[in-house]
């Protein structure tokens, strides 16, 4: 059990948060949350890429010339890949990259992710995040009062319009929901600035 700071906008001490990190994570498997991390990573991927084959370019199938006589290497039609403007020997296809691990597996790797954080003191908690319409001054002045200069995570316990359109104009700052919390977006950020409440129910969400 260990007791996180809580913070004001103003970067000042106002409360404590007692969290138990062994409840949560009881150990950590690097290798269980690289594994989750790089699923993340290739469910992004586009698998897009294409190019033309011999038998998609455009161009004459005919023989350029007879086999026997002329002094050249035998050759077939233009459209061969080793002529200019034919098609690829090897070329690419579209692919789909994306596989899915366990539910259970990748609840663990969001879990050790977080305890990592904390543990790195990485992890800072703010009282609340309330704004009445948004105000990209007041999110960054605050993150600058907690010293949070490097890229960072915002993380709220549910979707706040205000908070969202204040956030996404700040470079190298991204805000989510609790609820939408994954080993990626918890290792992706170097800080994690996150509302007591957001953190309350991340640990609740925990105990199911």
């Amino acid at each position: 059990m260990i007791n996180l700071p809580v913070y004001d906008k103003t970067g000042a001490k106002v409360d404590e948060f007692a969290i138990d990190l062994d409840a949560i994570a009881p150990k950590f498997s690097q290798q269980l949350v690289h594994d989750a991390v790089v699923m993340y990573q290739n469910n992004l991927r586009q698998g897009s890429a294409k190019s033309k084959t011999r038998s998609e370019v455009s161009g004459s199938r005919k023989k350029m010339y007879r086999q026997k006589g002329t002094g050249n290497a035998r050759a077939g039609h233009k459209r061969s890949g080793v002529r200019r403007g034919g098609g690829h020997i090897f070329a690419k296809t579209p692919k789909n990259w994306t596989y899915r691990m366990p539910r259970k597996a990748l609840q663990i790797a969001t879990n050790m992710a977080m305890v990592a954080k904390i543990n790195g003191e990485r992890v800072k908690v703010i009282d609340a995040l309330a704004l009445e319409a948004p105000k990209t001054k007041t999110v960054a002045t605050a993150l600058g009062k907690l010293e949070l200069s490097r890229t960072v995570l915002v993380v709220v316990d549910q979707y706040d319009k205000n908070a969202y359109l204040s956030v996404r104009n700040i470079p190298k700052a991204k805000i989510l929901p609790v609820t939408d919390l994954n080993a990626w977006e918890i290792m992706r950020p170097y800080q994690i600035l996150v509302t007591k409440s957001a953190l309350e129910k991340f640990v609740e969400s925990r105990k199911k």
